[in-house]
């Protein structure tokens, strides 16, 4: 079967790339509208599947994988910033507390299978930083299309205190649910996802231990 990534992020390019087989990237047709009603979980899987969805129905026949990340911080759901202003707000929100990343995986079975929908929660706590600091990562470019303005692999992973939970579902996409799914439908992989997962070497993981 075809394996399709249906997302315009390079983080998750770069993630799903570390399972050492061939897969396709297509932009996925679905826009993100944040709700003031829905749940948290509930609205990062609808997101997953809604960007998973728009692929599937054009490339039939094929496992394709959606995933969405939202931060909730005081019951408040923080996705991308919509400009400077709003990076500042998150990050002044953010500073010296811990919040919950959300990040959610859809994976559609073109072939009638189960698929997979799952959320990884992670647990990231920050560092106290001061106007000045803020002002100073944002100079960087990396804020306007992360969820919560910082980027963990980046620049902002001097903002971060420590991170308890999946690494690789904190940056972009949790690789575990993925690895297991292409198991199942005979797929080998071209890595061992659990020797990656301890070593730890990938997309400035050692620098949280």
């Amino acid at each position: 079967m075809r394996l399709i990534l249906a997302s315009t992020s390079p983080r998750r390019r770069e993630i799903m790339a570390l399972l050492g087989i061939p897969f396709e990237v297509i932009a996925p047709e679905f826009e993100e509208i944040v709700s003031t009603d829905l749940p948290i979980d509930v609205e990062v899987i609808n997101f997953a599947v809604g960007k998973a969805r728009s692929v599937a129905l054009r490339q039939p026949n094929s496992l394709v994988v959606g995933s969405d990340t939202m931060i909730s911080v005081d019951g408040e759901k923080i996705s991308k910033p919509i400009d400077k202003a709003d990076a500042v707000r998150m990050l002044r929100l953010l500073s010296g507390r811990t919040h919950t990343i959300l990040t959610s995986l859809a994976i559609l079975d073109g072939a009638g299978g189960p698929g997979v929908r799952t959320i990884e929660k992670v647990f990231v706590e920050m560092c106290p930083y001061t106007e000045s600091d803020i002002e100073s990562y944002l100079a960087y470019n990396e804020s306007m299309d992360k969820a919560g303005a910082y980027s963990i692999q980046g620049r902002g992973r001097n903002l971060i205190a420590s991170i308890r939970g999946d690494y690789l579902a904190a940056v972009g996409m949790p690789l575990r649910p993925i690895a297991g799914c292409l198991e199942r439908h005979g797929i080998a992989l071209g890595v061992d996802v659990e020797k990656l997962y301890a070593d730890k070497s990938v997309l400035n993981w050692q620098n949280f231990g």
